[in-house]
């Protein structure tokens, strides 16, 4: 008897353990699934819209480019890439994102208007996915004339840049690259960290960096 309680004791410290270590990695296990979920539905999007800039560059005509070339002011020329890239992404243009949506980088900073990836409108696109669009203005061939960011979790928490947020560089010709294509794996690394903006997550995840 004294053995077989014994061995119950031991059976019940085992299950305690085993249900304790379950607990601890669950929750790890689960942000896992859902990042890899985020992950795959921005690799979804990110082909999508360079099939589009490809068919677009194939069709564009003159008027269009003579509505950009016309288009002074910043808030012109977002209008211009709007009209262009509505059909394409199925944008509404009549509902818009609540006026509590506001991104965050990665490490929880909140974004200045001051910065570069700071939008002032967003809009709600196919399966509500939150899109910006913002003009660049530089006179450098080498620097991109507009920039776009994609919410692929819509305005459900958490909001946050290599997250469920990313974006993309749009060059004239309509070439596009991820955040980040340029950088180094060091840098990579460290801004896709808990510590960094998340903004070149765009980049490292679709060359397989690890989350």
């Amino acid at each position: 008897m004294a053995k077989i309680r014994y061995i119950k004791v031991e059976y019940s410290i085992l299950l305690i353990v085993v249900i304790a270590v379950a607990l601890l990695i669950l929750p790890f296990s689960l942000e896992n699934t859902k990042q890899a979920a985020f992950i795959s539905k921005w690799n979804e999007i990110f082909n999508k819209v360079e099939y589009m800039f490809s068919v677009m560059n194939a069709h564009i005509d003159d008027d269009m480019l003579k509505s950009m070339k016309r288009a002074e002011t910043t808030k012109e020329k977002e209008q211009v890439l709007l009209t262009v890239v509505k059909p394409y992404l199925r944008i509404n243009t009549q509902n818009f994102p609540s006026k509590w949506y506001k991104p965050k980088y990665k490490n929880g900073t909140k974004i200045q208007s001051s910065d570069r990836y700071y939008f002032d409108e967003f809009y709600f696109a196919k399966n509500k996915t939150v899109v910006g669009i913002k003009n660049i203005k530089t006179t450098n061939a080498k620097e991109p004339l507009f920039i776009m960011m994609f919410d692929v979790n819509g305005t459900k928490l958490p909001n946050k840049w290599g997250v469920d947020i990313f974006g993309i560089d749009i060059f004239e010709g309509g070439r596009i690259e991820p955040f980040g294509y340029d950088k180094t794996l060091n840098v990579l690394k460290d801004d896709c960290s808990e510590n960094g903006t998340g903004v070149d997550c765009s980049y490292y995840y679709k060359i397989g960096g690890e989350f």
